[in-house]
């Protein structure tokens, strides 16, 4: 029998639309916690889970093996503000008028309401502790006044309490004894650090104040007054505060975005020879999109310079991942994880020295290919992997749809379909193989024996959709 190539974009759009729909549930006689917990600049493949051979992150695996892991999930824009103002409203960065870091103070920016705002204005109570870097009428709901990274710019009336960074600066002053530098050491916003020679102030003299994206090094600080301890322990008490529920709770841990520094004994918890240097280091970048970006130095084409970095960055994810582990187990004797959907995830990715690049902004897949985890007991097989790809606009509808709340308007769509393994269609379209249309609901009717086709009003449009033209078979599909 000859190959048929059918054109399926078209039917795959619309049956996904008529699943998604199919998908919304009636509220939950007790609704549903939700706890959310975004790291930044986090790699998709910076976890053990993910395949990763060096990099250690017991708490994200175990997540992923009490929940779902998604291999292809993507960014909406790898730049904090457009990504992070996406995943809350479900709404691209054009719609949003979000386009770049600058845009946070926009007026007329993110007309829509967060995932986190549709839930308060019900029965919800929520907080928000960590980066908060969106616009900050976005925040206006929450039972708590939340930092923004923005600081003075927070809208007047707003209650919001001083910007993160100077809350952090008030807690070191009051936890940590100030002391000199040190010969070799300087200072950045986390505190006192000894820099390794890729940090753009080593060596040097008279220069206080160095850029976060340009900063490596051992922290002196000790790692119970990280950055990512001051964030995560905010996260713990708000869960006490709020274990009456039901509750929606982010927590935003800053690390591993830059500065990246981090204390012992995460700074020497991965020898950098053990860790092999980026494939595409030397990339000339001459026949790619990145080819004229001036803004990575030489050194991060040195290998020895790049282990290094990786070696630091692994450690502040080791760091990140002690700390979720806190966070679950919280959450686990307050007696919650059975009815608390639990969201993972980052906003954008890390280069780490590929094709000679750091930081983000680029589409290249270690700056816009970002980790997604969820759990969710007794909705959310154990081990579900799903490998479609989908991206942060989808979560705002995901999120809704687990609470009871489906149907509000998005760009994205609800990923509980892929999740849950719902629903599966056969057809056939070739005028010498005739076949009877099937589709089946794999979770309430795994042996396939109630064809839906035909007793589904809902999908009545697929049942009469008229024949898909039969096109030739490609070169490649004869070999």
């Amino acid at each position: 029998m000859k190959p048929v190539v059918i054109s399926l974009l078209f039917l795959s759009a619309t049956l996904f639309a008529n699943l998604s729909s199919a998908s919304a549930t009636e509220p939950p006689q007790k609704p549903r916690n939700v706890l959310f917990i975004i790291t930044d600049q986090q790699r998709w493949d910076a976890m053990s889970c993910a395949g990763n051979t060096v990099l250690k992150t017991p708490n994200l695996d175990k997540l992923a093996q009490q929940g779902a892991r998604f291999t292809s999930f993507y960014s909406a824009c790898p730049v904090c503000v457009p990504a992070r103002t996406a995943i809350l409203t479900g709404h691209s960065i054009e719609s949003n008028r979000v386009l770049s870091n600058t845009d946070v103070d926009r007026e007329d920016g993110a007309p829509f309401p967060s995932f986190d705002q549709i839930l308060l204005r019900s029965v919800y109570r929520g907080e928000y502790h960590g980066k908060y870097h969106s616009p900050y009428h976005l925040a206006l709901d929450y039972s708590e006044p939340v930092m923004w990274l923005n600081g003075k710019k927070a809208p007047a009336g707003s209650k919001a309490l001083t910007a993160e960074s100077e809350a952090f600066r008030t807690y070191l002053e009051k936890n940590v004894p100030k002391r000199p530098l040190r010969p070799g050491e300087l200072s950045q916003a986390n505190g006192i650090y000894t820099p390794i020679a890729l940090d753009e102030r080593f060596g040097k003299v008279n220069l206080e104040k160095g850029s976060q994206a340009e900063s490596y090094g051992r922290l002196e600080t000790p790692k119970e007054h990280s950055l990512a301890a001051f964030t995560a322990k905010e996260g713990l008490a708000a869960l006490d505060r709020l274990k009456g529920g039901p509750f929606t709770l982010t927590i935003s841990i800053g690390p591993p975005h830059p500065p990246m520094v981090v204390s012992e004994p995460y700074y020497s918890l991965y020898p950098p020879g053990k860790i092999a240097p980026p494939v595409s280091l030397a990339d000339p970048r001459t026949n790619a999109p990145y080819r004229d970006r001036p803004s990575d130095r030489a050194l991060y084409r040195d290998p020895l310079l790049i282990q290094q970095m990786t070696s630091i960055y692994y450690g502040m994810v080791t760091e990140v991942d002690d700390w979720v582990g806190k966070i679950l187990k919280r959450l686990d004797d307050l007696e919650l994880a059975d009815n608390t959907l639990v969201v993972f995830t980052s906003d954008h990715g890390e280069m780490l020295g590929e094709h000679g690049m750091h930081g983000k902004f680029v589409f290249y897949e270690g700056s816009v290919h970002v980790p997604l985890l969820l759990r969710l007991p007794g909705a959310i097989a154990p081990g579900t992997v799903i490998k479609a790809p989908s991206s942060h606009l989808d979560l705002f509808s995901t999120i809704l749809d687990y609470c009871g709340k489906s149907g509000n308007a998005s760009e994205g769509s609800s990923l509980r379909p892929l999740i849950e393994g719902r629903w599966k269609l056969l057809y056939g379209r070739a005028a010498n193989a005739p076949s009877l249309d099937a589709l089946y609901d794999l979770q309430t009717d795994p042996h396939e024996v109630n064809n839906l086709i035909g007793n589904n009003p809902k999908l009545e449009s697929v049942r009469n959709r008229p024949l898909l033209a039969e096109s030739p078979p490609s070169k490649k599909a004869q070999r």
